[in-house]
């Protein structure tokens, strides 16, 4: 093999395909936005500052998805511009999941109570 042919195909190998590369300053800034975003919701839920459980609820999971938005950034390091665009459609699909997931949750966690046996009729089967 030519020596120009290998140094050619060393390139190759170190060129940036825009792959967004951490460094301590961007992980120390995710890390930070993460803290913060997990201690305001349990500032919310221990000092029950906002007036209904709904509406406690309803933020909480508004800062669930940034905190999912803010690790895919930071520490996933996706974009639009690595991997052809494939990272974008992986930020897709998890925010579809997530959705999915959250609502599908509170579906059930809303039905509960009219999907169970009341307790007046569980007496009575004695």
């Amino acid at each position: 093999m030519n020596t120009d042919t290998h140094a050619a195909h060393a390139d190759d190998h170190h060129h940036d395909e825009g792959h967004a590369h951490g460094s301590l300053s961007t992980y120390m800034l995710g890390f930070v936005l993460s803290v913060v975003l997990t201690a305001i919701p349990f500032w919310l839920v221990m000092s029950g500052a906002l007036p209904s459980k709904q509406v406690t609820a309803l933020v909480i999971m508004a800062f669930a998805v940034v905190q999912i938005v803010v690790h895919m950034i930071y520490f996933l390091h996706m974009n639009t511009r690595s991997e052809n665009g494939w990272s974008m459609m992986a930020l897709i699909f998890t925010i579809v999941m997530v959705v999915i997931a959250l609502s599908g949750s509170l579906w059930v966690m809303n039905h509960l109570n009219s999907n169970m046996m009341p307790i007046h009729q569980m007496t009575g089967m004695k």
